[in-house]
């Protein structure tokens, strides 16, 4: 690719698609949008983007296409399905598929694409909803180090922190392993600061015991799970925005898959994703995964 900044096509503007295509117009891209959702691509377009009716369309005279779509199955199809890209994308486009998906899937597109002289990185992001916002996602890309050179400044523009995890699928294997132990941790502190809670401790007191003491993790300090005992998060909020159950409870899938086919023992995971799915299964899946909190609070005692 020349100096000139890279024609860019979006596919898939949802909850974090959406804000992470305005990133790049803030940030002098040419940007063209493409959703099933017409009042998705109406915003974009407001903002300076250029909507096509189309998948095939929104591609024409991209250097650039990247995708942001709910599961593995969506991917592979409109990349290398029945009528897919890959007979739409001119030889040397680069793609950037930031869904996710299960490795296996992101491997066969990158295959797949090849064959056709098109580039392809996997690049799922964690951050969720607020961090598409700010521009402060973390992208972790699976693929070859010239394709990654080649993104990083487009991932720039999304994000704050951009790791090179290694080959096609190696980003989608440490989204779902950081999100496996994300899941443990979440459950272990809401257990443990239930048990104080029980025990006659106020949670804040106990948090702040455990944020200076062995127990200290991410939840702890940055996203506490119990109502009332930090300021600006999902607990003190109703437990709304933030990460949803049924995401994670997605990601805790792919990555009981994974272990499947690598014969990884996964204990810690197994337990997570069924009690995560028992949440879900309340009626609590569009609520931040932080509300797992309720699973033992609500418990008979």
């Amino acid at each position: 690719m020349s100096n000139k900044l890279p024609k860019i096509a979006f596919i898939g503007l949802g909850n974090m698609g959406a804000p992470m295509a305005h990133n790049l117009l803030k940030a002098g891209f040419s940007v063209s949008v493409f959703d099933l959702v017409q009042t998705a691509m109406d915003n974009l377009q407001q903002a300076g983007a250029t909507a096509a009716n189309s998948a095939a369309d929104v591609v024409q005279g991209a250097d650039v296409v990247i995708s942001m779509l709910p599961a593995g199955k969506h991917v592979e199809s409109l990349y290398i399905g029945e009528n897919g890209l890959i007979n739409q994308l001119k030889a040397g486009t680069l793609v950037i598929d930031s869904s996710t998906i299960d490795a296996s899937t992101s491997i066969t597109v990158a295959n797949k694409l090849a064959e056709k002289n098109i580039y392809f990185i996997d690049a799922p992001v964690s951050g969720g909803v607020s961090g598409a916002m700010a521009g402060t996602l973390t992208f972790i890309v699976g693929g070859d180090e010239q394709d990654y050179a080649t993104a990083l400044p487009i991932l720039q523009a999304m994000g704050k922190n951009i790791f090179h995890a290694g080959d096609h699928g190696a980003g989608q294997v440490a989204k779902i392993c950081n999100n496996m132990l994300l899941s443990v941790l979440m459950l272990g502190t809401s257990e443990a600061l239930q048990m104080a809670i029980d025990n006659g401790l106020d949670p804040k007191v106990m948090s702040d015991i455990m944020l200076q003491s062995s127990g200290r993790n991410w939840t702890l300090e940055l996203y506490n799970p119990c109502p009332d005992v930090m300021p600006n998060v999902p607990s003190s909020n109703d437990y709304q925005g933030g990460f949803m159950v049924d995401l994670m409870k997605k990601d805790l899938g792919l990555a009981m898959d994974a272990g499947l086919k690598s014969q990884s023992l996964t204990p810690m995971g197994a337990l997570a994703q069924s009690l995560y799915n028992i949440h879900s299964q309340q009626g609590n899946g569009q609520l931040d995964f932080s509300s797992i909190f309720n699973l033992f609070s609500k418990q008979e005692k």
